[in-house]
């Protein structure tokens, strides 16, 4: 049997897409012999050699004997030429949706994690900066710590030399009054 996707095969269709409009040609397919029915007539005497012409000429005239004329035959084709088309644009609405689902709204997400990625640059940048200033204020103070801390061991230093330069000095003059005196 003659599937009406095979009526439309043609090298280089989507699959998928032929199968979708097909099906919708055979939910639609209209009671009687019309162009559906006469096309696959033409179809089955074309696989049995017969040339264009001859396969057109054979099946209309069979088709005459069921009442089917050339103006019924072109008015069933325009049917189902409509349909086609109203199923092309039922597509394109339902693409638009698609896209506006699976492409706008990711735009809209991709815009939104470009927002955030500059708003945290200028964070980082922020605490950068706060860190920097925070290292020279640590590198003041340890320079100013070390500094203390010498000046207080100098102080330190110089006071228990002169401590024990005083010690000294009373040891000696105490060592005095007992021997001199």
């Amino acid at each position: 049997m003659v599937t009406t996707k095979s009526l439309f095969e043609t090298e280089g269709l989507d699959d998928r897409s032929l199968e979708f409009l097909t099906q919708s040609i055979e939910r639609n397919n209209l009671p009687g012999f019309d162009y559906l029915e006469f096309k696959r007539a033409i179809v089955q005497l074309k696989a049995l050699n017969q040339d264009e012409a001859t396969a057109y000429k054979s099946a209309f005239t069979t088709a005459s004997t069921l009442g089917l004329t050339k103006e019924k035959l072109i008015e069933t084709a325009g049917y189902y030429r409509n349909l086609v088309e109203k199923e092309q644009a039922h597509f394109a609405q339902a693409l638009e949706n698609q896209s506006n689902v699976k492409v706008a709204s990711r735009n809209q997400e991709i815009a939104r994690l470009k927002d955030q990625i500059e708003r945290h640059k200028t964070e980082i940048a922020r605490l950068q900066d706060e860190l920097a200033t925070y290292l020279n204020d640590v590198q003041q103070a340890e320079t100013a710590v070390k500094a203390e801390s010498e000046k207080l061991e100098k102080a330190k230093s110089a006071f228990e030399k002169t401590h024990q330069a005083l010690l000294l000095h009373i040891d000696r003059d105490i060592e005095n009054l007992h021997k001199l005196l």
